[in-house]
């Protein structure tokens, strides 16, 4: 019996259907050491040394595969190929005590049949500089995390943590909104011409440049001004602006060149990580852990029956080769379908001008060209097809020739005065890729001129606008500005923008824009004036940098440890001793008084925000929370009215007395034998009932509840009562599965997973 072990259980799954039965597949279920949670697991005066320990939840597991290793002629190791999964089957190898001459290696990028056998037929020994480059990682995020996360907690707040690449993230985040603070708006105007053509016998579809159509109105922005392009803010004011609408009056207005020249729009580059994340961002509106997490399901396969496998390949990955039988078998694809037109004679191959790109083999692709999504639609959930179906098209469609289009400029001057106005229109001559992969492309058809044409002004439109600020970064433009200063690689983008957000570093607006919370602001300022090797943009692409080239066998990792950490900890101890966290977290007056001893409340920052506290501290410790006008919100009417109506509510789990809290997403109700009882309730006046009856308990009520994530609804029996949903449901049931439909941005649908029904 040959056992192979692999990371997932459903990854294991998928392989299971490839391989016979002197093939046992188990899963690892992830790592089976990892450094000790308790203490810091490295030790710094023995060249770094690791101490790894094998973690409660894989004992069990870990057993069982030892006892399957004993009884198995060979071994086969086949996590990720990349750094990670290189590390987890040192550890499996180490853990499992494998003797060297039992053990094989196997990598593969996409989880089919030809794949995993192709595998097999050629194993390798374990990359011990892909192991390094991963331990070295590791021991520069714990030591950023486990020294200065404590320094953060003594010195700003309890809870807080720091880590090497989160930090600068956060930075960008925060130096962002201090952008949009401080932005301060420019009024400009704008003037357009609507110009019509003089039709007569002479003119009248006569013209070498645009076809005539039916729309004779041609509208011309003003460009140039005494020869000069106008630019953006070239036009200050309203003053400005009729003082060249006066000058144009009378004016007339002749065509001084109109021109027409074929463009070529060329297809995108295949997916790589951080694209795929950016465009899925961007036209799916998933989080950039939302893509991972459904990319790793079409990795790993879905039953769809047979032997089939994975459907895309490894997804965490910067190159941007495809493989020459996915490129023969996209033509073939293409020939039979739409025909030889739609097909390239020569294969497109991309070049990756990532600095350091390595990982896998080959950008995000189908496994199979020929798997159209059409016929997965039945098969997929609603967000496995989406994202499946953009991956498809993006990847067919660079092998698919250039979109042709007729682009026309035409300059007008107004003669007699400085002025000329301009207008541009594009038409669609050959949509090529376009026919797979739909991109925006704005079409205008401008009416058919000649040079020296005189055209008869309708109006001018003269209009102000004002300059708008940066905008908050999406998850597809912080992975884009994370990829830009080379901070991170594919597989921590998104682990990144989620660790922010759990932290409560970072939380989503209305648009899910990323913006900072209070204390974030507190400690990028922090970290910017005292460990700026911390957040430092060049600092943290070397570190990359280094990695890769430990990877690659050029260089050690203890040294590069060693260079970071003695001068990062030295710096640490002095700070210990010369910052006070008065300094650093100074304290604002406020208009309140303290209800309890009548000294004045100070304004603090917390972990979750702005408060309010007694300024008698410690002889009086009341806190309140805070509006955003600074004053107390403790003791609103609302709350008042609260502890009345529940003044008598007991603990179901203690007896003792229950009482109103105030917490982040409101009021709600507190056992007041803490810390011995936990027990907390949510209160239904504060829980957005929906009227909605749960249909899993049938006892309780479907609410509107507040997470990180934003609006969500669920049971108001939980925890007895686990259901959620991610929106809000209208009470009638899925004629398919009976499940409840909800309302969500894209119009109704059933909540249960996989089902697909919309209405």
């Amino acid at each position: 019996m040959n056992l192979v072990i692999v990371e997932s259980p459903t990854k294991a799954k998928t392989i299971a259907r490839f391989l016979g039965k002197k093939y046992k597949i188990e899963s690892s279920f992830g790592h089976v050491r990892d450094l000790p949670k308790s203490t810091i697991g490295v030790d710094m005066e023995n060249d770094f040394k690791l101490k790894y320990v094998i973690p409660d939840k894989a004992r069990k597991n870990l057993n069982k595969l030892k006892e399957l290793a004993k009884k198995a002629d060979q071994i086969i190791l086949a996590t990720d190929e990349d750094r990670e999964g290189e590390a987890i089957a040192w550890h499996l190898q180490e853990a499992l005590k494998i003797p060297k001459d039992k053990s094989e290696r196997i990598v593969f990028h996409e989880i089919t049949k030809s794949a995993i056998f192709e595998a097999l037929e050629n194993p390798r020994k374990i990359d011990m500089k892909l192991v390094d480059a991963q331990q070295a990682r590791r021991v520069l995020d714990r030591l950023v995390g486990y020294e200065l996360s404590p320094f953060l907690w003594k010195k700003v707040a309890r809870g807080l943590s720091a880590g090497r690449v989160q930090s600068v993230a956060l930075r960008l985040i925060v130096e962002r909104e201090k952008e949009i603070k401080a932005f301060k708006p420019d009024e400009y105007w704008t003037i357009d011409a609507n110009l019509n053509k003089i039709l007569n016998d002479k003119t009248a579809g006569n013209n070498d440049y645009c076809s005539e159509t039916t729309e004779k109105i041609i509208k011309a922005k003003l460009n140039k001004i005494e020869g000069k392009t106008v630019q953006k803010l070239g036009i200050k004011n309203k003053e400005q602006s009729s003082k060249i609408t006066k000058e144009l009056e009378g004016a007339k207005y002749i065509v001084a060149d109109a021109r027409k020249k074929q463009t070529k729009k060329n297809p995108p580059k295949p997916f790589t990580t951080s694209t795929l994340q950016q465009t899925a961002n961007r036209w799916l509106g998933f989080s950039a852990k939302q893509t991972m997490m459904i990319a790793q399901q079409l990795y790993e396969g879905l039953d769809l029956g047979g032997d089939s496998g994975g459907l895309i390949t490894y997804m965490r990955t910067d190159s941007l080769n495809l493989s020459n039988k996915f490129l023969t078998d996209a033509k073939n694809y293409l020939n039979d379908t739409l025909g030889n037109k739609y097909a390239l004679s020569t294969p497109r191959k991309f070049k990756t001008k990532s600095k350091g790109a390595q990982e896998a083999h080959e950008a995000i692709r189908p496994t199979e060209a020929s798997r159209d999504p059409e016929s997965l639609k039945d098969k997929l959930n609603n967000n496995q097809y989406r994202l499946y179906k953009l991956i498809w098209q993006r990847t067919i469609a660079g092998q698919m020739p250039e979109a042709l289009l007729d682009a026309t400029t035409i300059d007008i001057d107004a003669k007699n005065t400085d002025y000329q106005f301009r207008s541009t229109g594009q038409v669609l001559r050959f949509d090529g890729y376009l026919k797979i992969y739909p991109e925006k492309n704005k079409e205008l058809e401008l009416p058919a001129v000649s040079n020296n044409e005189e055209l008869k002004l309708e109006r001018l439109d003269t209009e102000q606008h004002f300059t708008k600020p940066p905008a908050r970064y999406s998850d597809a433009g912080l992975v884009k500005e994370l990829e830009k200063h080379g901070i991170g690689r594919p597989s921590t983008y998104a682990p990144t923008i989620s660790t922010v957000i759990a932290r409560n570093y970072v939380n989503r607006d209305d648009n899910k824009k990323l913006f900072p919370t209070d204390i974030s602001f507190v400690v990028i300022d922090l970290l910017s004036s005292h460990f700026q090797q911390i957040v430092d943009f060049q600092f943290t692409a070397q570190m990359e940098t280094d990695l890769d080239e430990i990877a690659d066998g050029k260089i050690k990792w203890q040294p590069v440890i060693k260079n970071f950490y003695k001068p990062f900890h030295k710096n640490l101890e002095e700070k210990y001793n010369s910052l006070k966290k008065e300094n650093i977290m100074p304290e604002e007056k406020s208009n309140e008084k303290c209800d309890k001893c009548g000294a004045p409340m100070i304004i603090k920052t917390g972990r979750y925000g702005k408060f309010l506290a007694c300024s008698a501290f410690p002889d009086c410790k009341n806190i309140k929370g805070m509006d955003k006008n600074g004053a107390s919100k403790e003791k609103s009417e609302d709350i008042k009215k609260l502890e009345e109506k529940y003044k008598d509510e007991k603990c179901d789990k203690c007896g003792s007395d229950m009482a109103i809290k105030n917490g982040r997403f409101g009021p709600f109700l507190a056992c007041t034998s803490y810390p011995k009882c936990k027990n907390i309730k949510s209160i239904k006046e504060n829980s957005g009932s929906t009227g909605v009856k749960c249909p899993t308990c049938d006892k309780g009520e479907i609410v509107q509840k507040q997470s990180r994530r934003g609006t969500f609804y669920a049971c108001d029996q939980y925890p007895d009562c686990k259901t959620a949903l991610w929106g809000k449901p209208t009470g009638e049931k899925c004629p398919d599965c009976e499940a409840l439909l909800i309302e969500t941005k894209d119009g109704v649908k059933c909540s249960a997973k996989g089902c697909g029904y919309s209405k």
